[in-house]
């Protein structure tokens, strides 16, 4: 309540969902000069796009706390579930995000494509992000489980 961009979020938030929904038919119709056109782009760019964002963030909430790999100690059974990364830009790596809250990458370990964290980044070297925490090696190993089977 205190942090004004949070309440001005808040405030705006009917009209940048009502403008996200409307772009796709308005550049569709546009480019087709039809009304099929703005049907079909309001249907996959809006309808569709919407749907998928919801279904990929309710699956990480509830598929990545009930299975996946838990490589990292945390209070909770979140685990990380590979096939949920690419469409969720990282957050499937949910293990980590539990084990470590502030931490601005959850896919730290080999092969873990997080695509958020890059995003992070770029906007850090923008200079339109500060205070960035990024996890050190050390940091990673602190929240390891020791032997863990589920640590690969």
């Amino acid at each position: 309540i205190k942090d004004p961009a949070i309440r001005r979020i808040s405030r705006d938030f009917i009209f940048w969902t009502m403008l996200s929904l409307a772009i796709p038919p308005l550049v569709g119709g546009l480019v087709t000069m039809s009304w099929w056109g703005a049907f079909t782009a309001f249907f996959w760019g809006s309808l569709v796009r919407v749907a998928l964002l919801h279904h990929v963030t309710w699956s990480i909430n509830s598929i990545c706390h009930a299975v996946g790999k838990r490589p990292f100690k945390s209070r909770d059974r979140s685990g990380n579930v590979w096939w949920l990364a690419v469409l969720s830009c990282g957050e499937s790596w949910h293990n980590l995000h539990h084990a470590d809250p502030t931490s601005a990458r959850h896919g730290v370990l080999r092969g873990q494509v997080d695509s958020s964290a890059r995003l992070i980044r770029w906007f850090e070297q923008l200079g339109w992000a500060s205070d960035v925490r990024w996890p050190s090696e050390a940091r990673i190993d602190a929240r390891r489980k020791e032997n863990s089977p589920n640590a690969a």
